[in-house]
Order: C-alpha cells, then sequence, then structure tokens
C-alpha cells in the first residue's frame, strides 16, 4: 500500500482488507450469525481508543445507543474472536504499587489503524488517540509486554483532608528485567496541563526509567523530576531513544 500514489486507491485498499478479508474470515470461521452486531462493536472500540472498558460495559453501550441487543457472553466471544484474528489487543490494567492485575476492565488497541479508520469510514481522525495506539503498537513490535498502569495516589483537600485518587500510566512497558513506564502527552500546553500529565508518573516509587512522549519534534531531555522527555518521531526513528 505504502507504494500507491493514490489516496482513493490506499482508501479503497484499506476496505477491501477490512470487508472483504477481516470481516468475512471473522465471521465464517467462527460461524456468526449476528455480523451487524460485530460491526457495531468494533466501532465502539475504534471510538474508543484509550478508553478504558469491559463487555459489561460494552453491552450497556448497545442497549443505550445502538439500538442493538447482545449478551455478555457474546460480546466475550466477539472481543477473543477479534484477538484471534489480530485485528485488536488487549492491554490489561495492572496496579503499580500492588503488583499485580486489575480484571475489571482493560484497553484494546487496533494492531492497523488503517482497519481501525475503514470501520469508521475515516471519520473520527483524533490524533492524540491515533499517537497512543501507535506508540502501544511500536512497543509491541519491540517485544515489549504492555499493560496500563494505576497508581494510588493522595493529595490535600481544600477542606485540609487526605483524597486518595487512582491515576492512570497509558503504558507500563516489560521485557525480561526492563520496565519503562510511559505517558503519551499529545500537547503540553501549560503548567496545569503539565501536572496533569506527570502526576501519575510522580506516583510511581520504584527505580524504573519514566518518559514522556510528545508529539512535539524535540531534542530529548530530563526534566526536573528525572523524566526523559522525547518526541514522538524521535521514539518511532530510533530503537534506542528510550534508554537516553
Amino acid at each position: 500500500m505504502v507504494l500507491m500514489n493514490d489516496n482513493e486507491e490506499k482508501i479503497q485498499f484499506l476496505r477491501n482488507m477490512y470487508e472483504l478479508t477481516y470481516l468475512r474470515d471473522i465471521v465464517e470461521r467462527n460461524h456468526l450469525r449476528n455480523e451487524t452486531g460485530l460491526r457495531q462493536l468494533i466501532q465502539i472500540l475504534s471510538s474508543g481508543i484509550g478508553s478504558s472498558t469491559n463487555p459489561k460495559r460494552i453491552s450497556n453501550t448497545f442497549q443505550s445507543e445502538e439500538n442493538i441487543s447482545l449478551s455478555f457472553n457474546t460480546i466475550k466471544d466477539y472481543l477473543y474472536h477479534l484477538q484471534d484474528a489480530f485485528m485488536i489487543e488487549e492491554a490489561l490494567r495492572y496496579n503499580v504499587k500492588g503488583r499485580k492485575y486489575i480484571g475489571t476492565e482493560s484497553k484494546y488497541y487496533f494492531s492497523d489503524l488503517g482497519l481501525r479508520n475503514s470501520a469508521l469510514g475515516f471519520r473520527q481522525l483524533e490524533e492524540n488517540h491515533i499517537m497512543e495506539n501507535v506508540i502501544y503498537n511500536e512497543l509491541r513490535i519491540r517485544g515489549f509486554l504492555v499493560d496500563v498502569g494505576l497508581v494510588e495516589t493522595w493529595r490535600k483537600t481544600q477542606e485540609g483532608t487526605n483524597e486518595r485518587r487512582n491515576l492512570e500510566i497509558d503504558f507500563v512497558a516489560n521485557k525480561g528485567n526492563v520496565r519503562y513506564y510511559i505517558q503519551s502527552a499529545f500537547a503540553i500546553d501549560d503548567e496545569t496541563k503539565r501536572e496533569q500529565e506527570l502526576a501519575s508518573l510522580k506516583g510511581v516509587k520504584d527505580a524504573f526509567k519514566r518518559i514522556v512522549i510528545m508529539r512535539n519534534d524535540i531534542m530529548p531531555y530530563h526534566d526536573d523530576n528525572g523524566f526523559l522527555v522525547i518526541g514522538l518521531m524521535d521514539f518511532l526513528l530510533d530503537p534506542n531513544s528510550m534508554s537516553k
């Protein structure tokens, strides 16, 4: 597809891949009877890149918005079939402090963003969500197992009481004895936004490296917290960018 010069030709190629290869194969190989429900499930996942979800929440979405009834067990089966076809991957939630997995919710990322965009009719091309999916895919290509981190922190309220917060780290990437905590930050426009993006990384108390990947084309640097800050293109093009 990279050799195609015409955008319409590329779009048609992706549509054919989505419709005639992936969808047809999943439906026929697994003898699915509700192709419409499968299509709607893929669209829900496509729209919710970077959002935590589970079969129960998806089922409620069907009932309230899609006007299609899919049971909890059917959605679980469909999610399995999509993963088995290498169309999506599941990122589990991991409690960093407790060192255990939290099985209530997961995130789903598309192995091929072209298929995701095709499922949505090439609408909803939000750069921040696409960037998050691109980072996930690159980490998997490099052989990392990738989870979604959960960090428990405390802060003082205006009333002077302590308030517990559960903050999310976009990615906890593990390979052997190497671990990186990674935050995807499309843009940090001001100090308030910076604090929001970095709060979860600040809550990590172990010695593994913490990394912020920004959309901007910047020179890599270490900020006042000791976090490595790198640009997206540098991350993608330099296999050693995270070890700087």
